[in-house]
């Protein structure tokens, strides 16, 4: 199953490059147009508008896989493990519970757009209403696998304070400090080495 999940991220994050890159060369291009040779490319804008709604939500799903999303941890690696872990539970269930109402209401606005049509290029309008639609899905997915190995107790949980999700991204905790000198006692200041006679 993570080997699926692996292959599924990797593809997102080609997806992700080529329409980046689309949208680079659109805005740029008709950047020149315009200002050089006073023409442009009118799909443009419509192009990159949707690439750039599409871009944010596959990244988010990305994001979500990672643990990357800001939290404050602070009271979470304070309390015991049962409690932080049952503070899990409830964070993952209303985190559920917002993705469903996200996909309903995606779902409303997708089957609103099958009729309605972009001004230029006459696209469905679904086109933008499915960017939030299955990447909500792909997140449920996600925090449903990771509720369940909360529940059942699989070490592969990601628990929101847990000291072995916090060194999952070191860099988000500050610069490392070195443990002291063996034969230094805590909280003395440092100073220049004293050569013994």
């Amino acid at each position: 199953m993570k080997s699926v999940a692996d292959l599924l991220e990797r593809i997102t994050e080609w997806i992700m490059a080529a329409m980046l890159a689309v949208m680079v060369g659109l805005v740029f291009g008709n950047v020149v147009l315009r200002y050089i040779f006073n023409s442009g490319l009118v799909a443009a804008e419509e192009i990159a508008r949707l690439m750039f709604v599409w871009l944010v939500f596959l990244g988010a799903t990305v994001a979500l896989r990672h643990q990357r999303h800001l939290g404050l941890e602070i009271l979470q690696a304070r309390l015991p493990f049962k409690v932080r872990r049952a503070c899990a539970v409830i964070a993952h269930l209303m985190m559920l519970y917002a993705l469903y109402l996200f996909v309903q209401g995606s779902w409303i606005q997708l089957l609103i757009g099958m009729e309605t049509f972009s001004t230029v290029l006459r696209f469905p309008m679904a086109f933008y209403a499915a960017a939030g639609f299955f990447p909500a899905i792909a997140m449920a997915l996600i925090v449903l696998a990771n509720l369940w190995r909360i529940v059942t107790g699989q070490p592969g949980a990601r628990i929101p304070g847990d000291p072995d999700t916090m060194l999952d991204h070191p860099e988000s905790h500050g610069p490392a400090v070195a443990p002291p000198a063996p034969g230094s006692h805590p909280g003395a200041a440092p100073g220049p080495a004293v050569a013994k006679r």
